[in-house]
């Protein structure tokens, strides 16, 4: 199954029109994903496919202040209040490992929402016992790239995350995955689920290139979504 990470609703509708199974609603993607915004929790929940909301308050690694916990549990609630599927989150504590008593505090705030754990485990010292800790805290799936710059890079990594779940959640690569490669870091991995941006870059003004970010805008490409979707082998559950 193919999760698509998008930051608009037309991207949202994209990814379901082509055939993704789960959409990661982020803003601010070119950050690396951002909470979105109450407006389009809402109007996502509305679409007949899970959408996740990302819960995280600003760019940066996973250190938060307090006071960012507080947003974070405040965003929470509108994922909630908006009927959204789940939330994808993550935290450091000072020793870079899982923050296991704030992210107590945040699974208790989702409640019954889904929850998936991001790539905050591809920076921890020990991702592999990462793994144990998100089964305890109640996580039914990490994102991951291996613990490193792609999931092909790190799929001999994932794979031992996915033998350590050992079905007690689901590992999901993500990072750098195409149509090219999406079927060997499945099947190489035992992973179920993978996930990716399938965006194109949108055409642009270069008189008001100040409106965009330093890279150009991107947009999900529902060509991109199907592609992906044909190259990954059919589920071996």
């Amino acid at each position: 199954m193919l999760e698509v990470c998008v930051d608009t609703l037309h991207g949202a509708i994209a990814a379901m029109q082509g055939g993704a199974g789960r959409v990661e609603l982020c803003s601010s993607l070119s950050e690396g994903g951002l909470t979105p915004s109450a407006g389009l929790m809402q109007a996502a929940s509305a679409l007949p496919i899970p959408c996740y909301a990302m819960i995280r308050p600003r760019c940066g690694l996973f250190h938060f202040s307090a006071e960012e916990v507080d947003i974070m549990l405040a965003d929470i609630a509108c994922a909630r209040q908006a009927g959204l599927a789940g939330v994808v989150l993550g935290v450091q504590g000072p020793d870079d490992a899982l923050d296991m008593a704030t992210l107590t505090k945040l699974v208790e705030a989702v409640g019954p929402l889904g929850k998936t754990l991001h790539r905050v485990i591809d920076v921890v010292p020990d991702p592999v016992l990462a793994v144990d800790q998100a089964i305890q805290l109640g996580f039914e799936r990490v994102l991951t790239s291996g613990a490193r710059p792609t999931a092909p890079e790190g799929v001999d990594m994932i794979a031992r995350m996915v033998e350590r779940a050992n079905g007690r959640l689901s590992v999901m690569p993500g990072c750098g995955l195409t149509a090219d490669n999406v079927r060997d870091v499945l099947t190489r991995s035992g992973a179920q689920e993978a996930h990716a941006a399938c965006n194109q870059k949108a055409p642009g003004d270069p008189a008001f290139s100040d409106f965009d970010p330093p890279a150009g805008r991107f947009e999900t490409s529902q060509d991109a979504v199907r592609e992906m979707v044909e190259a990954m082998p059919i589920s071996r559950s």
